[in-house]
């Protein structure tokens, strides 16, 4: 006669303790991924926004004009497949426009917040964008 082993209490609460800390360090590693790509999606927005206008502002259209039209701007270039998605980051808030010293500046406060929570400096290439 074939004696029946079962699965005791204690052997499933022990695999069901494995899964939950193997999801845990998962869920944690895609959360990190996951704002990282926020970032990045931010940070290549606003440099297509400022190159776009800047292009606007070096046919000769006035930088005031660009900047308080930049929607317009941003539309009929043609070079922007979405200009609606591209003025939001990766949060989906809308980017800033600005101008200072005759330059376009381009500016997310949720890339700032992130930037100041995570104690991230500014990189020098970001001078021109925010």
């Amino acid at each position: 006669m074939i004696k029946k082993r079962y699965i005791t209490l204690l052997e499933i609460m022990v695999v069901i303790l494995l899964i939950g800390i193997i999801t845990s360090v998962v869920g944690y590693n895609v959360k990190g991924s996951l704002e990282k790509g926020k970032v990045f999606k931010t940070k290549q927005s606003m440099i297509q926004i400022h190159d776009l206008l800047t292009l606007e502002t070096a046919k000769g259209t006035d930088i005031d004009k660009v900047v308080n039209n930049y929607q317009k701007y941003l539309k009929n270039s043609g070079m922007a497949k979405d200009s609606e998605k591209i003025i939001k980051d990766g949060w989906g808030a809308p980017l800033e426009i600005s101008h200072k010293k005759g330059k376009i500046v381009v500016t997310s406060k949720n890339l700032n917040k992130y930037k100041k929570d995570h104690e991230i400096e500014q990189d020098q290439s970001d001078e021109d964008y925010y």
